[in-house]
């Protein structure tokens, strides 16, 4: 199963600051916007996007070519995707998994398969209270 391109996506308190820290590491912005509350950070092939006041939960995020084939395998293998792309359609999809047994946890890691940015995804937090820990 090829997942494509992988990122985190951090939800932070203080997008400034986050993007202070991850400079003084050698990432650079390569895309967003600071008025939105998002950045896109790269250093080589690591990225990192910082999203303040979007989603609760951290994100790990993969961008792979064909979603639905993805989501097709994960329920044959009985795994249900929290959000599901919709196999009917056609074009970019994207599903969204949430590891079991940490349900009740604010720190379980959600898991972001597919073309949309990862906040678009992770307005489907349940609380929408923004729990993201910033860097030390």
């Amino acid at each position: 199963m090829d997942l494509g391109a992988f990122s985190v996506s951090l939800a932070v308190k203080d997008l400034k600051a986050s993007r202070a820290f991850y400079e003084k590491l050698g990432f650079e912005v390569f895309a967003g916007a600071e008025e939105q509350n998002w950045l896109m950070l790269r250093n080589g092939d690591s990225k990192i996007g910082l999203f303040q006041g979007m989603f609760e939960n951290n994100i790990l995020t993969f961008n792979p070519s064909d979603a639905r084939s993805i989501q097709k395998s994960l329920k044959a293998a009985g795994i249900t995707p929290t959000l599901e792309a919709d196999e009917s359609a056609t074009g970019p999809a994207h599903l969204t998994l949430e590891r079991s047994g940490r349900q009740r946890h604010s720190d379980r890691p959600v898991l972001n398969l597919g073309g949309a940015r990862a906040g678009v995804c992770g307005k489907s937090a349940r609380s929408g209270r923004n729990t993201g820990r910033e860097p030390n």
